[in-house]
C-alpha cells in the first residue's frame, strides 16, 4: 500500500477542496417578450410571461 512521504500542508489541501467549492454565477437568459434577463424555467418578473403566455399580471411599484 502506498504510503505519502510527507504530511499534505494546510495550504495545499485547501488549495485541492477550493476547486470543487466554487460559486457558479446564475446562467441568465432573455425573457422572449420583453427582453429583460431571467433566470431559466421562471415567469419574468418584468413582464409577466412564461413560454409565450400571460401567466402573470406583474405590479407597478410606484
Amino acid at each position: 500500500m502506498a504510503v505519502p512521504r510527507a504530511k499534505t500542508s494546510k495550504a495545499r489541501t485547501r488549495r485541492r477542496r477550493s476547486v470543487n467549492m466554487r460559486l457558479e454565477a446564475p446562467q441568465l437568459a432573455k425573457c422572449g417578450n420583453c427582453g429583460n434577463l431571467v433566470l431559466s424555467h421562471r415567469v419574468c418578473p418584468k413582464c409577466g410571461f412564461y413560454r409565450g403566455r400571460q401567466v402573470i399580471t406583474p405590479e407597478v411599484n410606484g
